[in-house]
């Protein structure tokens, strides 16, 4: 089993490399001011999310970033799945299966009704894991985004 645990403040140059290299394959240009910016208060605590290290703490092999917030529909506390990152390394193990069985069932032990995540539509892969896993997808919504 891997091991799943809350990255804390002295994790964050550890995490950095991490994270850089999801948004490098994801075609996000990386910016580690920002990055470190949103990174922080998550590391220290904020009731907004939480930043989660998967394998040993020195030498992470992933890592997961849940966001919190509040649903009627769902019944109050929901969680967006943020992103997920697992060392192309070490891929094709479990891993990533382990941490999402994981997770949702430590979050509702704290209250949490709901956990959404996005995938791109043409990654089956992903997608035919996350169905297995149990997230269903909400054909009648699309996920829709503004910037500030």
């Amino acid at each position: 089993m891997t091991a799943l645990t809350l990255a804390k403040p002295d994790d964050l140059d550890r995490l950095l490399p991490l994270v850089i290299a999801f948004q490098t394959e994801a075609g996000i240009t990386p910016d580690d001011t920002g990055l470190r910016a949103a990174l922080t208060p998550l590391l220290d605590g904020s009731p907004h999310g939480a930043v989660y290290i998967a394998g040993p703490v020195r030498a992470p092999i992933g890592y997961a970033v849940v966001c919190f917030g509040w649903s009627l529909e769902f019944g109050g506390l929901d969680g967006f799945l943020d992103e997920i990152y697992i060392r192309p390394g070490v891929r094709g193990r479990g891993i990533g299966t382990e941490i999402l069985s994981a997770l949702p069932k430590a979050l509702a032990g704290a209250g949490l009704k709901a956990l959404h995540l996005e995938v791109h539509r043409d990654n089956e892969k992903a997608r035919a894991l996350y169905a297995k896993l149990h997230f269903e997808p909400r054909e009648q919504y699309m996920l829709m985004t503004r910037r500030f």
